[in-house]
Formats: C-alpha cells, sequence, structure tokens
C-alpha cells in the first residue's frame, strides 16, 4: 500500500436493500488504522438529496470529501432543473467522478424515484452495478450469507429493516474492522429519508440478534 494510502479506513460493513415503497440503507461505526481500532462513532451513511443516500467504505478522507462534493452536485443540479436527480443518473455521476479521478471508496447509492427503490455499488475506478440488495466493506462476505438467505422481492420496510440489521450485526460478529453499533434509514416515495434513531435502531437490532446476549465477543449496539 503506498505511504499516502496508510492512513484511517473504515474497514466497513453497509448494506443497502430495496422493498417494496423503497430502500433501507445501514451502515457501522468502526473505523481502523492497521489492526488498531482508531474510532468508535464514524459517520458512513450520508444524506445527499432527500431522495438519495450515500455508504462509504475505505479511506475516511476520501469518503468525507465525495459525500460533500455528492451533496452539492445533487443540490445544484436541483436548483438548476427543478427537480431531483435519479438514484440511476446520481450512481452514473458517481461513477463518472471516480473513472476521472479514481478514490480509495466503495460506495452505495439507494435511493428512491418515480421508478421506485434502487441500490448500485460504485467501485473505486468508477464501475457501476445495480441489485436488488448490496453489501460493502470488509465485512460484505458475512452480510452477503444473510442477505442471499433472507431477502426476497416485494419485501415490506418491517422486514427489510430486520434484514439489514441482522446482516450488520453478523458482519459484526466476524469482521474485526466492522461494528460498534449501527447507523439505518428508510427512503420513500412518502418518508423522504428518515433516519432511525438510536433507540428503534437497538431494538431492532434485539429482535434479531443472532447470538447470545452475554456471550464475551458480541459487538456492542
Amino acid at each position: 500500500m503506498d505511504a499516502d494510502m496508510a492512513a484511517v479506513k473504515t474497514g466497513t460493513s453497509t448494506v443497502g436493500i430495496c422493498f417494496d415503497g423503497g430502500v433501507v440503507v445501514g451502515a457501522d461505526h468502526r473505523a481502523t488504522m492497521g489492526h488498531f481500532v482508531a474510532n468508535k462513532s464514524v459517520k458512513k451513511l450520508f444524506r445527499i438529496a432527500d431522495n438519495l443516500a450515500l455508504t462509504t467504505a475505505g479511506l475516511v478522507g476520501h469518503a468525507q470529501s465525495l459525500s460533500r462534493t455528492l451533496a452539492a452536485e445533487m443540490s445544484l443540479f436541483e436548483l438548476k432543473r427543478g427537480q431531483q436527480m435519479t438514484v440511476k443518473g446520481a450512481a452514473t455521476m458517481t461513477a463518472n467522478i471516480l473513472v476521472g479521478r479514481p478514490h480509495w471508496v466503495q460506495l452505495l447509492i439507494a435511493g428512491v424515484d418515480d421508478t421506485g427503490g434502487s441500490v448500485y455499488s460504485i467501485d473505486s475506478a468508477g464501475g457501476s452495478i445495480p441489485d436488488e440488495y448490496c453489501a460493502t466493506g470488509s465485512g460484505s462476505p458475512y452480510m452477503y450469507g444473510v442477505l442471499e438467505d433472507q431477502f426476497k422481492s416485494g419485501m415490506t420496510e418491517k422486514e427489510a429493516l430486520k434484514v439489514a440489521a441482522k446482516a450488520l450485526l453478523a458482519s459484526a460478529q466476524r469482521d474485526a474492522a466492522s461494528g460498534n453499533g449501527m447507523d439505518l434509514a428508510v427512503i420513500t416515495q412518502k418518508n423522504r429519508f428518515p433516519t432511525i434513531g438510536r433507540n428503534r435502531t437497538r431494538r431492532i437490532a434485539q429482535a434479531v440478534l443472532i447470538f447470545p446476549a452475554h456471550a464475551p465477543s458480541s459487538p456492542h449496539l
């Protein structure tokens, strides 16, 4: 790894799930520097527009810079066009930025538009792939096990929240670079980007807990 890449990395587990009427997005809180837990409350889930969310894995500085750039671009688009950018449009813009200047990140762009809910996974070189559910970061192998087992088309918001929480808990249990709690948000046509409060997030996580609460290795919620 180059010297300029040897910085704080989010390690990370992030997830995006489409359900009937919208999308659920989630991310953990841990940032690492090598084997050291550098921070336990890093923000990896960003609102870039009322209908769009960004989740980030990779270098913290690159992730934060991109979140600011994308939020500004979405606002500028709305001012010029008088309408919100589509999810596909936001994913394409993000991919084009990364093609022009690669960042040490893996992203999810998730949101709703006239076509419904969508989730796009975007790699550091600008590759953009849509899917009904996506996971990114070092915890993604553990998350995909949960997602592939429990995702179903036409899920309700409540079902999607539970699957997202369970996936994040699975990664926190097995991935040393993920954990220290989670953020969850729901985006629908009716309710644009209400974040899930800490107390409700805790209740959702406790409801799907996949290991004994007293286990010594249990991640803190």
